[in-house]
């Protein structure tokens, strides 16, 4: 029966990864800490990589892995070809008008959605600008903070509400226009920024959305301010639940 309890060398091996109250020890932390920030870069850098793969493995002819990371990412964005990146063509994004000329003479997203480009206009990355500046924010962001995070607080609530809110108010009245049809609603013209500005910027600037107009701009940016406050709000919080007293455990 005594061989059955366990001695003081099992418990000193039992123990050996947590403190008192079953705490994980520093030495632990330091590893989840600096282990698992490194693993969000790796695999969020995938992430966001991968859509622009499509269209490269598109243009050496690799059409079945591309479809694949398409249909993949068909999952989390609408994909519209007038709201996306293009590569190995000659612009880097296309018009509506372009887009309907060259695949099919419709207004209907879920036809438009399905155009992945051709060897004249190169190939779509496989998700819209807005998804491009909001996933792409977030490593970048990450990397941005590791060695600014003793110096920098974590992000209160009213603030990530103040970074989120240009994001939904861009997503919202998109969406909102885009009940008048593709092309057709107050997003497409934006004939009030020519009370705004106007008219002193070229016509291209306030229609449609082609990289460069007002449009494209907005959800860039937004998108990126979105990805920021995700960052600026979660990191030092979590640093603070793996780092007890605020002390950094890395160094």
């Amino acid at each position: 029966m005594m061989d059955l309890l366990p001695g003081p060398q099992d418990a000193l091996t039992v123990g050996a990864g947590r403190g008192d109250g079953g705490r994980l020890r520093p030495p632990l932390r330091r590893r989840l800490l600096r282990h698992g920030f490194t693993a969000f870069v790796l695999v969020s850098g995938t992430f966001v990589a991968l859509p622009w793969l499509a269209p490269i493995l598109m243009h050496l002819g690799w059409q079945r892995p591309a479809r694949v990371i398409y249909l993949v990412y068909s999952a989390l964005c609408h994909q519209l070809p007038e709201r996306s990146f293009f590569l190995f063509g000659s612009q880097a994004s296309y018009s509506l008008a372009e887009i309907r000329a060259a695949w099919r003479d419709t207004l209907d997203p879920w036809i438009l959605r399905q155009f992945v480009g051709n060897a004249d206009m190169g190939f779509k990355v496989a998700w819209s600008d807005r998804m491009v500046s909001m996933y792409t924010s977030l490593p970048l962001a990450a990397l941005a903070w590791r060695p600014l995070r003793r110096r920098i607080p974590a992000l209160p609530v009213w603030g990530f509400v103040l970074l989120a809110l240009p994001m939904a108010v861009d997503g919202i009245t998109h969406a909102l226009s885009d009940l008048a049809g593709l092309g057709q609603g107050f997003r497409d013209s934006n004939a009030w920024l020519l009370t705004l500005f106007g008219g002193n910027l070229p016509a291209s600037f306030y229609a449609g959305d082609a990289l460069g107009s007002f449009n494209s701009w907005m959800r860039l940016l937004t998108g990126a301010l979105f990805g920021l406050g995700v960052v600026w709000a979660v990191f030092p919080r979590l640093q603070a639940v793996l780092t007890p007293a605020g002390r950094d455990l890395e160094h």
